[in-house]
């Protein structure tokens, strides 16, 4: 039985966000945002650093994935969930509990890879009166009747939205992914443009997927990423490039590159992890990203990269998407319009060595964090 979604009036969504509007147009009246820093690498500490980082302006909790069906049809679904919390400067001072100090955000999709459809979802709500909170102890965050929740080694994840239900479990198979240096991950070419930044790979998965009302239990694999920042792109960085892959041996793959206005690298970076846990991180200029096809999206004209070239010291990879229309309108939360959707990685020699995802903002407009 399909459950109900618990909607969030347009009203109440465009008074929230003309509100922020006017609270960015007097942010000088308020008070100048607080300058950001160089941050220092420090040892990361668990379960503390699962939870939020409310001093940071900037973070989210993003977790990925490759499922089928249980049973005869084996029906493969790619999922995204992603929460956000946002520090608004101009409100800090503020004591007023109805004060938008820190706001929540949350997208949602599933890809449908028989059916050729991607289903997503977003949400909004300032912290606080039980609606949206994200706790500093432990990862727990939650946005209305969206969740995601930390348990030891176990991840719960529940998304009722308005076409499809999101009911999974996480568990994990190996150790945290320390990425960058003890965690600190260079984002751009002043070293203020860095995020402390974790992922989990190789996550077990087993739980349900609904669509349209109909519902399929399922099982895959998953991936974790944590990261918060104070300034994550330089004034040039119009958006990035990103995939976290799950290779069918065991290994974990990540690469980026942020991108400028004409399209050329400003920074990349990225690691990989072999099964037996040998880590190596790759440093600046070793990772380059070639397009080979291209889709235009017939709801915004934007056109992406649906098939690349990611060269990295691990090996030349080809990374293609399963289906072409994986582009999210998150226009009503976070503002922005990107293309995220399930993808498979190939290897120089031509063989299917692995999943996860690719990721690809700033190509409708110039990404603002």
């Amino acid at each position: 039985m399909q459950k109900k979604m618990l909607t969030e009036s347009p009203l109440r969504r465009s008074l929230l966000l003309n509100g922020l509007c006017g609270i960015a147009g007097i942010a000088g009246m308020a008070g100048e945002p607080r300058q950001a820093h160089a941050l220092t690498a420090r040892t990361l500490k668990f379960p503390r650093d699962r939870g939020s980082h409310p001093d940071f302006r900037t973070e989210w909790w993003y977790v990925t994935g490759q499922a089928r069906a249980n049973g005869e049809d084996k029906r493969a679904f790619g999922f995204q969930l992603t929460f956000f919390r946002s520090r608004v400067d101009s409100t800090q001072a503020m004591t007023s509990r109805f004060s938008a100090r820190q706001l929540i955000f949350a997208h949602a999709a599933i890809t449908d890879v028989q059916g050729k459809k991607l289903w997503h979802d977003q949400r909004i709500a300032r912290e606080g009166f039980d609606i949206a909170s994200a706790s500093q102890q432990e990862m727990n965050i939650h946005l209305r009747d969206w969740s995601l929740k930390a348990e030891g080694a176990t991840y719960t994840a529940e998304l009722p939205a308005a076409d499809f239900v999101i009911k999974l479990k996480f568990q994990e198979t190996q150790s945290l992914l320390i990425q960058g240096n003890q965690g600190l991950s260079r984002k751009g070419p002043d070293e203020k443009q860095t995020s402390y930044y974790y992922s989990q790979p190789q996550l077990t998965t087993i739980g349900s997927l609904e669509v349209k009302g109909q519902r399929f239990e399922v099982t895959g694999k998953a991936w974790l990423d944590h990261e918060w920042s104070e300034e994550l792109l330089h004034p040039s960085a119009v958006g990035w490039d990103w995939i976290g892959m799950n290779l069918d041996d065991g290994s974990a793959l990540t690469a980026f590159r942020l991108r400028d206005k004409d399209g050329s690298a400003l920074w990349d970076g990225g690691s990989f992890r072999s099964p037996r846990g040998e880590l190596y991180i790759f440093s600046h200029g070793e990772v380059i990203f070639k397009p080979v096809r291209r889709w235009k999206s017939p709801l915004t004209q934007t056109t992406y990269p649906v098939e690349w070239i990611v060269r990295t010291p691990a090996d030349f990879y080809t990374v293609r998407a399963v289906i072409d229309n994986q582009e999210l309108d998150s226009r009503q939360s976070t503002g922005a319009i990107y293309w995220e959707g399930l993808s498979e990685l190939i290897d120089s020699n031509g063989k299917r060595v692995g999943s996860g995802y690719l990721e690809m903002t700033g190509y409708s407009q110039p990404l603002r964090l």
